[in-house]
């Protein structure tokens, strides 16, 4: 996890659209942090782990919630899918218009059936997206996620550093939210909640 990349981010963020910003017409607050309008992104061309060519249109109607990790992580990327985890199941049938999405920032370890396996463990509508190393590339760049390889005692266990925040996008497929690290799952679904009756 990149503490300086997590913290720049979070602060641009906070300059450009304010922290827990009152939401129009409403008395609630996001837990998150407000990134609406971000410059993030906008959007991503990958592969999720059935086969399929994924982009963020696919899921028009769903609040998005994505993640970069890698199935390898010893713990923030576990962590953070079983909160997102709760959170849904927190929602109870709203969940079911909430699409949890793990892109790896690990393509060469990181195969199909080993995302198959590991990301729907935690909940079955739970996608892993993957690229070659090109896309990986692109898809971090454009989203402002640090990754890189740490070595380990043989070529390969390595581990790989990466930022730990989760990037939420509303029903109509635009940024609203970064929720960062550790961010429990009744406060997931709390600021899911806001967006799905938003």
């Amino acid at each position: 996890m990149d503490r300086r990349g997590l913290l720049a981010l979070a602060l641009a963020s906070l300059a450009a659209a304010g922290c827990d910003k009152l939401l129009p017409g409403t008395r609630e607050t996001f837990n998150g942090v407000d990134i609406t309008g971000s410059d993030l992104g906008p959007d991503f061309r990958l592969t999720d782990h059935n086969g399929k060519e994924r982009s963020l249109a696919d899921f028009r109607g769903k609040v998005v919630t994505l993640f970069f990790g890698y199935t390898h992580c010893p713990d923030v990327c576990p962590t953070t899918l079983s909160d997102m985890a709760r959170a849904v199941q927190i929602l109870g049938p709203d969940g079911s218009r909430v699409q949890v999405l793990f892109v790896t920032v690990d393509p060469k370890r990181d195969t199909p059936e080993l995302l198959r396996n590991y990301v729907p463990a935690f909940n079955p509508t739970f996608l892993g997206l993957y690229g070659d190393a090109a896309a990986t590339a692109k898809v971090t760049k454009d989203f402002k996620i640090y990754a890189a390889e740490r070595p380990g005692k043989t070529p390969e266990s390595y581990t790989v550093d990466h930022s730990a925040q989760s990037l939420v996008f509303d029903t109509q497929g635009r940024l609203r939210l970064m929720l960062a690290y550790g961010t429990p799952g009744d406060k997931i679904a709390a600021d899911l909640k806001i967006l799905l009756n938003s």
